[in-house]
This record gives structure tokens, C-alpha cells and sequence, in this order.
């Protein structure tokens, strides 16, 4: 019963991270981000919605197998570091659609590649299943930290 509960901490945790972000992004990408000049290889606009839920249930997953196998004072640090990785998420949306400022929604994604990049190598010293879950979203912010530099630089003027 504990462990389920654990988990279902975990799952509102990465989704409340997403809720506080959809918030901010959801008037934003109603009547700001469609005025802006993208790249070409920007995706379409029904591709994230569905990325960003199979990333967040994984970022859950591996937040809970680094906990199951090292509970929260044996994975002190990794917990920390997974909070505020889900903090910084959460607030690049409130940087870029909200405040509608690519070039500090840059800044702060760089911040928030970092803190996931430190995440990720936390949890592979702690589960190599929860490392890896966290790799696409590595990756995935990868990409969308590319793609927030060229939006920055196509419109700013």
C-alpha cells in the first residue's frame, strides 16, 4: 500500500509540474506562439501534447524506482535534484509563454537542461532503469532548447 502511494505522489508530482506549466502555455499558444517566426523543422503542434504525457509518467516511473530502491533519505540528493528539475519545468513555461520572452525562456532552459542533465546521472548511481527513463526527456529538452534558440533568434528584433 505504501509503495502505491509513493508512486501516486510521484505521477501528481510530475503532472502538477505540468498542470502549473499548461496554465501559462495555454493562452500562449492560443494567440502568441503562432504569430512567431519557427524554424522549419519545428513540430507540429499536436506532436507535443502527447510527448509531454509519455515524458512526465516516465519522469514519475523513474522517480519512483530511484525511491523503491534507496528510499528518500538513501537517495537525498537525487530527490532534490528531481524537485527541482519538475520546479524548473514547470517555469520555463511561465518564462517563454508566459511572460512571452524567448531569450530568458533560453536562459532558464539551459538551467533546466543542466538540472535534468545532474538528475539523470543521480539516478543512474542509484537505478540504471530510472536513468535511462529519464533519458528521452534529456533529450527531448535537448531538442526543445534548440528550437526555444532559434525561435529567440528568428524574432528578435
Amino acid at each position: 500500500m505504501r509503495s502505491t502511494l509513493i508512486f501516486l505522489a510521484f505521477l501528481l508530482a510530475a503532472f502538477a509540474a505540468a498542470a502549473i506549466g499548461g496554465i501559462a502555455t495555454s493562452s500562449g499558444v492560443r494567440d502568441w506562439y503562432p504569430s512567431l517566426n519557427k524554424p522549419t523543422w519545428n513540430p507540429p503542434a499536436w506532436l507535443f501534447g502527447p510527448v509531454w504525457t509519455l515524458l512526465y509518467l516516465s519522469i514519475a516511473v523513474a522517480g519512483f524506482l530511484a525511491w523503491r530502491k534507496a528510499g528518500f533519505s538513501g537517495a537525498r540528493w537525487t530527490m532534490l535534484l528531481f524537485a527541482l528539475q519538475l520546479v524548473l519545468n514547470a517555469a520555463w513555461s511561465w518564462v517563454f509563454f508566459g511572460l512571452r520572452q524567448p531569450g530568458w525562456g533560453f536562459v532558464e532552459i539551459v538551467v533546466l537542461w543542466a538540472s535534468i542533465l545532474a538528475t539523470t546521472v543521480a539516478l543512474f548511481q542509484v537505478s540504471r532503469t530510472a536513468g535511462i527513463l529519464f533519458l528521452p526527456y534529456l533529450l527531448w529538452v535537448t531538442f526543445a532548447s534548440a528550437l526555444n534558440l532559434a525561435i529567440w533568434r528568428l524574432n528578435d528584433s
